[in-house]
């Protein structure tokens, strides 16, 4: 049974623990009857620091149960200083967990595993290290992703070149043991001036004789930055790039996404790290940072366009409809369409007026000065989303982010949304394919309203609907440390 946090901003359907730090999803399976989520979790405080492995697992992507924290690092080990990211596999009776081995004095992460033989409660690490050494001419060595194809297991790491390229480095074996490493899968340009790069959290996905690679950008400097998408094809161990990248999401709150392929369908699911949008004294005076966002379907269409949608099941989280309205707004002012709850999902068409920019408000105070903005802008051809107004605390970051809409040039079409807010993230889908993921932290007492808007000289049409989101699935409960794994 499922219970309201307490805190206003923390996530009611999205996965995460009531406390501490988690960041990126990992060990995405499904095994014996059940999708498992994993991510990395700092049991202790809202800071990335003590990286073991949190669990969740759901029979229908709906209701999650907390399971105990699979793995903790081992003090005076390989994994000293943290278990980071990886992924895992389900082979017969047992799940492999394949993760890096984080030591403070080592630049690169080795890779090793940690085996379950009773759906996830406890996991025995293996006794030494899986692959202890990177190539020569690496500089970064982390995040292993393995899947299998064609009747043999395939293992992709981050990494950097040193050149200044990042690369995806391939492995194959035939028995999950004996790995051989068969060289660069992919690596970025080598572009002159733009400085060195690397690639974290390489995931992969094959759609017939077509896949993409998805990749998050790292740099010496900044470190993570934001996450691409490959399409293209794959010859003899290689993998070629049929297009420039393109952003998976283009939204600032998302990296580290990770893939998993539905049982019994040819379906993949993809899951991500929205981090926080705020000032990180605010996260430890709430004790919690960082949040999954909700599964998505990903897919590849005729010409190659990664398309994403939210995942079919999550129509289920749907109660009573709350809102039904069409008709349109002219300025200066506002049609206004309803009351809605912290946590919705809502579908809307918007025909816009071609002389400004038209779309939704989401109101947050009773007097109107805090705000979310949906916007879309005819002559630039984009979607806007701007959180500018978001919040009335300074503590929250600002920005207006943008979406390609196409769709929204051509005068008297409709452009469809799908948007999934709760309570601190913003998740905007335009036509089912393009995606905008954000954080935002609303503080005044509401309530929460909808309007549509428009600047321009004419009228610009909706229909909007929207339903509160019941979570009932999502148990928040805190995750068992220490009675996860033997050491």
């Amino acid at each position: 049974m499922s219970t309201s946090p307490a805190d206003p901003h923390l996530p009611a359907v999205h996965l995460r623990p009531p406390r501490n730090w988690i960041n990126d999803p990992n060990g995405l399976v499904f095994h014996d009857g059940h999708y498992h989520v994993f991510f990395q979790y700092n049991p202790h405080g809202p800071q990335h620091s003590n990286m073991h492995w949190g669990h969740f697992r759901s029979p229908d992507l709906i209701n999650w149960e907390p399971l105990p924290v699979a793995l903790t690092p081992t003090p005076g080990g390989d994994d000293a200083d943290g278990c980071y990211s990886g992924n895992a596999v389900s082979v017969d009776d047992r799940m492999v967990a394949f993760y890096s081995a984080h030591r403070n004095d080592r630049w690169w992460q080795p890779i090793t595993t940690a085996e379950s033989y009773d759906n996830g409660h406890t996991w025995a690490k293996r006794p030494e290290l899986l692959i202890a050494e990177p190539p020569v001419n690496t500089t970064m060595y982390r995040d292993p992703y393995v899947w299998r194809q064609d009747e043999r297991w395939r293992m992709l790491v981050g990494s950097a070149l040193d050149d200044g390229r990042a690369a995806a480095l391939l492995y194959e074996s035939d028995d999950l043991e004996h790995w051989a490493y068969r060289g660069p899968f992919h690596t970025s340009d080598a572009a002159a001036g733009t400085g060195p790069i690397g690639w974290e959290c390489p995931q992969y996905a094959t759609f017939g004789d077509r896949s993409l690679l998805i990749v998050s950008d790292w740099t010496p400097q900044d470190g993570p930055s934001h996450t691409t998408v490959h399409t293209g094809l794959e010859k003899n161990g290689r993998f070629t790039a049929a297009a420039s990248p393109v952003p998976l999401d283009h939204g600032p709150d998302i990296y580290a996404p990770a893939l998993l392929k539905a049982p019994g369908e040819d379906r993949w699911l993809l899951w991500g790290w929205a981090w926080e949008a705020r000032d990180s004294g605010w996260a430890h005076e709430t004790g919690w940072a960082g949040v999954l966002t909700l599964p998505r379907e990903v897919s590849l269409t005729a010409d190659g366009t990664v398309v994403q949608r939210p995942a079919r099941e999550l129509l289920a989280l749907r109660g009573a409809r709350v809102l039904h309205r069409t008709g349109h707004v002219t300025r200066p002012a506002p049609a206004e369409l309803g009351q809605v709850s912290r946590t919705f999902d809502l579908t809307a068409a918007l025909i816009p007026d071609t002389s400004g920019t038209s779309g939704l408000r989401l109101v947050t105070s009773a007097d109107g000065s805090e705000y979310l903005d949906i916007n879309l802008d005819p002559a630039a051809g984009h979607l806007i989303v701007d959180r500018g107004h978001a919040s009335l605390d300074a503590r929250a970051r600002g920005g207006s982010y943008t979406v390609p809409c196409p769709t929204a040039t051509r005068p008297g079409t409709p452009v469809e949304l799908r948007v999934i807010v709760d309570r601190s993230i913003a998740e905007v889908y335009l036509a089912d394919e393009q995606v905008l993921t954000l954080r935002f932290y609303p503080v005044a007492d509401g309530p929460w309203l909808l309007q549509a808007r428009t600047t321009g000289i004419g009228r610009s049409e909706f229909a909007v609907e929207a339903w509160n989101l019941a979570p009932f699935g999502v148990r928040q409960e805190t995750l068992l440390v220490g009675r996860g794994q033997d050491a």
